[in-house]
C-alpha cells in the first residue's frame, strides 16, 4: 500500500486498482481520465472527472482505479505547515520593508 505524506502526482492505467494510506491531509485533483475512489469509514464511493478534486483525511485509506479510455493522472497536494505558512508571510513582509531573511534579515 503506498503511503501518501507529501505532494505527489501520478498515473493510473485503465483497470489498475492502487491502494493508498494517506499520512497528511491533502487534496486529490484528477485530470486526463475519470477516477473510481472508494475511501475507508466512508459509505459513499466518489466518480471524479478531469477537474474535480477531493479533501481527504490524515490516516484513511483509498482505492482508486480508472476505468478504460487514456491513463488518469492523480496529484496529491499537501497544505503547508503552519510554520512554513508563518515563514513565508514573514518573507513577504521583509521583502516590503526591502529586506531579505537569509541567515537573518538582511538590506536588499
Amino acid at each position: 500500500m503506498r503511503e501518501i505524506s507529501s505532494s505527489i502526482t501520478f498515473e493510473i492505467r485503465p483497470g489498475e486498482t492502487v491502494p493508498m494510506k494517506v499520512a497528511r491531509s491533502t487534496r486529490l485533483a484528477v485530470s486526463c481520465n475519470p477516477i473510481w475512489v472508494t475511501r475507508s469509514d466512508d459509505t459513499e464511493d466518489y466518480w471524479l472527472e478531469p477537474g474535480h478534486t477531493l479533501h481527504l483525511r490524515r490516516g484513511e485509506r483509498l482505492w482508486l482505479s480508472a476505468e478504460g479510455g487514456p491513463t488518469a493522472r492523480v496529484a496529491f497536494a499537501v497544505p503547508a505547515r503552519a510554520d512554513q505558512k508563518f515563514f513565508n508571510w514573514l518573507g513577504r513582509i521583509g521583502e516590503r520593508f526591502g529586506l531579505h531573511f537569509r541567515d537573518g534579515w538582511r538590506a536588499v
